[in-house]
């Protein structure tokens, strides 16, 4: 990824970065025709003049969201987004979801929620010492049991009701998250790729959904409205 000047404009820092790279036009979403530029090399490219438009849009919600202490789940389980998506939800202490959706996290929201208050019930039964009366098979195999549980459900811990937004990277690739979140009308930010219908999002964020350095750049300048909305709620 090209190195970002500060004195670029936003636009030239999103093309930098390769937001403005779309799919082939053989995959090309109808409704997203409003937000791609032109045909280059065989690839939609994005119009970055309206995808700026359309994530200031997104950021000031977030932001908003965030002054009131709502709540911002993160969704990225595309595997070359994992690392990304866990830091950025660690910094900003967001909930997550990696690697898989499970079906249910948003519909059944109650059931999830009691695996998620189990595997911290064994978490601290297990720091306090608890398990050290088991026998070692059977303390073995609840350590086995909170690691399996935490490849579900670590990134839940802090999510004690529905969220009031979700953040999905990929909307094509966990287009069940964006069903069960319409369902329980959570509001949906969302990077659209030209392959994905951006009326299916509230906050669509027309981008490259693929390139690391694409949605990088969106989870920085989300992470600078969040410390912003955090800061602003700190000092009133």
């Amino acid at each position: 990824m090209e190195e970002l000047n500060p004195k670029q404009s936003e636009v030239e820092k999103m093309m930098a970065a390769g937001l403005h790279f779309g799919h082939r036009p053989s995959k090309r979403h109808p409704k997203m025709d409003p937000y791609i530029q032109t045909v280059r090399s065989g690839v939609n490219i994005i119009n970055l003049q309206k995808t700026d438009e359309k994530l200031e849009e997104a950021l000031k919600f977030i932001e908003e969201t965030i002054s009131k202490e709502g709540k911002l789940l993160v969704v990225g389980t595309k595997v070359q987004l994992m690392r990304m998506t866990k830091v950025f939800a660690e910094e900003c202490q967001l909930p997550y979801v990696l690697k898989r959706w499970l079906g249910g996290t948003l519909t059944n929201f109650e059931i999830i929620k009691k695996r998620v208050d189990y595997l911290k019930d064994l978490e601290k039964k297990k720091e306090e010492g608890h398990l050290e009366k088991y026998t070692k098979k059977e303390q073995l195999d609840i350590s086995r049991e909170i690691e399996a549980l935490k490849l579900k459900f670590e990134g839940l811990k802090s999510l004690t009701k529905l969220p009031e937004a979700i953040l999905i990277l990929d909307m094509d690739k966990d287009a069940l998250v964006g069903k069960e979140a319409r369902e329980k009308k959570v509001k949906i930010i969302g990077i659209v790729d030209t392959n994905v219908n951006p009326e299916l999002v509230d906050y669509p964020i027309p981008a490259n959904d693929d390139a690391i350095s694409s949605v990088q750049y969106i989870l920085d300048r989300i992470k600078e409205r969040i410390i912003r909305a955090k800061q602003k709620t700190t000092t009133e």
